[in-house]
């Protein structure tokens, strides 16, 4: 069963778990980028994505998408929504590859462009850390063992505040951004062009399991 979130206080101890897990976001890294997706029609998986989320699984991995959803804050869909997205998307990686995600978290919120109870400051909204930081304390996540893949500079600032290492993929806004290598402030270690390497990547670089 997809789990869906979007409670926003960041969660105590975070790294009391001890799993592994592989942290994405969706649009641009998981599915082609669409500028405010609303439909599920609209979703179209990265190429190669579904036989790389089978392997973070096969390697013993949590795979945990997470994304900002500001669409539903600026009145562009209604919540709801995400709800049928996020079950398309599972749908098509289970058909393609047998590829499973342990949970999807969002966050709804914008704090200027937000109508009524979504326009707030919250601690979910990437770059800030709410979501991976509930991740982690509700599906037993270890950040420090842990992968955030992500195409844009806020992807990789939350995983750093996570404590997690980070990849930026060329897919989606990577494409356009200016962040050429390894940087320690974002703990990233790789650019990659998409999913697949950074799944490969992180797979080769993982840490070994403790005896």
């Amino acid at each position: 069963m997809v789990e869906t979130s979007t409670r926003t206080e960041p969660s105590p101890n975070p790294t009391a778990g001890s799993a592994t897990a592989l942290f994405l976001d969706r649009d641009g890294v998981l599915i082609e980028e669409v500028e405010y997706l609303a439909r599920p029609r609209q979703v179209r998986l990265i190429p190669g994505a579904a036989a790389a989320v089978r392997r973070a699984h096969d390697a013993g991995w949590k795979v945990v998408v997470v994304s900002n959803q500001s669409g539903v804050a600026r009145g562009l869909f209604p919540e709801s929504a995400l709800s049928e997205i996020h079950r398309v998307i599972a749908s098509e990686l289970l058909a393609e590859a047998g590829a499973v995600i342990d949970a999807f978290y969002y966050c709804p919120h914008h704090p200027t462009e937000g109508i009524g109870p979504y326009r707030i400051e919250c601690d979910c909204r990437k770059p800030k850390p709410g979501m991976l930081l509930r991740a982690a304390a509700e599906l037993g996540i270890d950040p420090s063992k842990s992968w955030m893949v992500g195409d844009r500079l806020t992807d990789l600032q939350a995983g750093a505040a996570t404590g997690c290492r980070t990849i930026l993929v060329r897919t989606g806004y990577g494409s356009g951004t200016g962040i050429a290598g390894p940087d320690a402030d974002l703990n990233l270690v790789a650019v990659v062009p998409s999913i697949v390497e950074a799944v490969d990547f992180a797979r080769l670089n993982s840490l070994p399991p403790a005896r």
